[in-house]
């Protein structure tokens, strides 16, 4: 005689496990939580291609030259009077801090020579052009 079986072990399980669909939903959670202050904001500009080593961003400030010439402070726009004033600001306390100048490939020369001769005014001698790697 065989055995019986209950009626209840017989039915499929109705249910579907979200266990791994919750796990799968927690790493991506983590992963874009990780990787999203890695990613660089700014102004958007092209820059020119070079080879050189990298700096630590944590000592420096950035300043940035868009194609149209608008001079950037740190992502904030400042005019040229606002840009030297602050920069004559920094210069006395700036003694081990870097200033790194993003400046667009297609910036006309003469607006990158311009700041740099406002730096150097202000007694910032260091300095750093940002470029791509090549």
């Amino acid at each position: 005689m065989g055995r019986k079986t209950p009626l209840t072990s017989l039915k499929q399980i109705s249910e579907i496990n979200l266990t791994p669909l919750m796990d799968l939903t927690f790493i991506l959670l983590i992963t874009f939580i990780i990787t999203f202050p890695l990613i660089e904001q700014g102004i958007p500009v092209q820059l020119p291609q070079a080879q050189a080593e990298s700096l630590n961003s944590d000592e420096s400030q950035t300043i940035t030259i868009r194609q149209d010439g608008a001079l950037f402070l740190d992502d904030v726009p400042v005019t040229e009077a606002e840009f030297q004033a602050q920069m004559h600001a920094l210069g006395a306390r700036a003694t081990e801090r870097t200033i790194m100048v993003r400046a667009d490939e297609r910036v006309q020369y003469a607006v990158v020579v311009k700041v740099l001769k406002i730096l150097h005014a202000e007694g910032i001698a260091r300095m750093a052009l940002v470029t791509q790697e090549e």
